[in-house]
């Protein structure tokens, strides 16, 4: 059975130009109502004017599609707010959210600004939060939500010149992990998307037959995915090139050490054994680790817990 999204209320930030563009023009294809919403502005975060979002309007209702468009700028909560406020009276709710928007504001870290970092991290990560705040409750109460937040492998994995952005990319992964645990009991799902396409982001990194193959369209999928009824919760996704992925992050089991070896010294003659990844496993909330531990010293130390 096709997924389709026939009834539901979406919001896709950034959703002007690029990946963004290719996720509204998709949900709207497959029948949900799209708030279409860019600050549009430069890449760095300059400027802003509606037109982006409103071509993409006017794409999705030359297909048949119901959309409007939206400038809210998503570091400023009120905006952001007013935005859902909106949809939610157009359309009496808001199901689905695409945390997507983002800026640029690249240099390597001896050179980087105090307030290229700060701006970046508020866009991206104060934003995406403030996305999933304004939405948060009206989901919860309704027992129904899908968001999709959006990390990168230079969060995950890491890019020179990127400090900024790869902290608030990993930052996702932090916000998608509490928030898939919160809003379990109310059918609300979080996932995360790691993309990589050819974007205004993108463009200059890459050569001209990579971008050939890297068409933003091939990460929308996936987003789909993540935004369906059917959805999994808590999962990290990689996309592109019409290559999709599942990203987890693991944890060995380790060894414990008696008190008279809890030195660097035997950390470093047991690091072998420490950094078996064949013992490593993807570990489901913050408690498991420490149960793990305690467990491990309990067993060191005989004690029955």
């Amino acid at each position: 059975m096709a997924i389709r999204f026939d009834g539901r209320v979406a919001i896709v930030t950034g959703a002007g130009n690029g990946l963004g563009r290719a996720h509204a023009l998709g949900l709207a294809s497959r029948g949900a109502k799209v708030v279409v919403n860019d600050f549009g502005g430069a890449r760095d975060g300059s400027g802003g004017s509606l037109t982006p979002a409103e071509n993409v309007v006017e794409e999705i209702r030359k297909a048949g599609g119901t959309a409007i468009a939206d400038g809210a700028d998503v570091s400023n909560f009120e905006q952001v707010k007013a935005m859902v406020e909106r949809a939610t009276k157009e359309w009496g709710s808001v199901d689905l959210l695409c945390a997507n928007a983002g800026i640029l504001r690249d240099k390597s870290f001896g050179k980087m600004d105090l307030a290229d970092f700060a701006k970046v991290l508020q866009v991206h990560l104060v934003g995406t939060f403030y996305c999933c705040k304004a939405v948060w409750e009206g989901m919860r109460e309704r027992n129904y939500g899908r968001i999709v937040l959006t990390t990168s492998s230079s969060g995950l994995y890491g890019n020179f010149g990127q400090a900024n952005y790869g902290a608030a990319k990993s930052g996702m992964i932090g916000l998608m992990n509490v928030l898939a645990e919160e809003g379990r009991k109310n059918n609300v799902r979080v996932n995360t998307i790691s993309p990589t396409a050819a974007t205004r982001m993108t463009e200059e990194l890459l050569p001209p037959q990579a971008l050939s193959l890297m068409k933003p369209e091939a990460i929308t999928p996936a987003v789909e995915y993540l935004l369906s009824e059917d959805a999994p919760t808590r999962t990290i996704m990689g996309a592109g090139a019409g290559s999709f992925a599942v990203i987890r992050i693991m944890e060995t089991e380790g060894i414990n050490l008696p008190p008279s070896e809890w030195t660097p010294d035997a950390i470093a003659a047991h690091f072998t054994e420490i950094s078996d990844m064949s013992t490593a496993k993807a570990l489901e909330n913050a408690f498991q680790q420490t149960q793990k531990y305690v467990t491990q010293a309990a067993a060191r130390a005989g004690v029955k817990l």
